[in-house]
């Protein structure tokens, strides 16, 4: 281990005594047979309970719905991508020559991935305990200053359950366009409902923030729509 893993983990607040966890949870799977992927499964459970552990006792008054969204959106894709470029785990992830080459330190899902396996090597190395206490300090902040109100429902779950109350079908989304070098491509995302005849377009620096943003706009078009029918 070296100066780039000790600052980590001063950002991380906790020290390992036993590094060559730390080691595996930033190996990706393209650099080795001893990756981070189980660790990741690992991790995945412990981040979820942490969270959970955290929204119970903020969040008193709040029913299961409201602690289930809040949590999807703290623990999805793009929210532990920022917490690991927060955390620079770019600088000390170990790829294949290849992988990295193509950009593969600054993809959102290789990224979330290593964050999860960060948790999942500290669950094993320090406990339940030491595991909810990064937890805590990763999130507790952010779920502290907020309220339920400030997570509304993801776009893409609220077009869902616009279409379902009409009894139509789920939207479908395909890639249109992919823009820019692998380590910093633009996705430009297509929702559509065919029953409806109507399609709009969204961007973003992942596939999923891309789907958001078009089933946002689909949404609000059609909200649109419906509000001037009903007038």
């Amino acid at each position: 281990m070296d100066a780039r893993h000790d600052a980590l983990q001063q950002r991380l607040d906790y020290r390992f005594s036993r590094p060559v966890l730390l080691e595996r949870a930033l190996t990706h799977r393209s650099f080795g047979a001893d990756h981070n992927e189980r660790l990741e499964f690992l991790g995945d459970s412990v981040l979820n309970l942490g969270v959970s552990r955290l929204l119970f006792d903020r969040f008193g008054g709040s029913d299961e719905g409201d602690l289930t969204r809040v949590r999807a959106h703290l623990v999805r894709e793009d929210s532990l991508h920022r917490l690991a470029l927060a955390l620079r785990l770019p600088e000390v992830l170990r790829l294949s020559e290849g992988e990295a080459r193509g950009g593969g330190a600054q993809r959102p899902s290789i990224l979330a991935d290593a964050m999860e396996a960060v948790i999942g090597a500290v669950y094993l190395d320090g406990g339940a305990e030491a595991a909810h206490a990064l937890v805590t300090h990763l999130f507790g902040e952010i779920i502290a200053s907020t309220g339920v109100d400030n997570w509304r429902k993801d776009a893409k779950t609220e077009l869902q359950e616009w279409l379902q109350a009409r009894k139509l079908a789920v939207p479908t989304y395909k890639i249109v366009a992919t823009r820019g070098q692998a380590h910093a491509q633009t996705f430009e995302v297509e929702c559509s409902v065919p029953a409806l005849e109507r399609a709009a377009h969204g961007e973003g620096r992942s596939r999923r923030a891309a789907e958001q943003e078009a089933a946002q706009a689909l949404l609000e078009q059609l909200q649109r729509t419906d509000g001037a029918a009903a007038v």
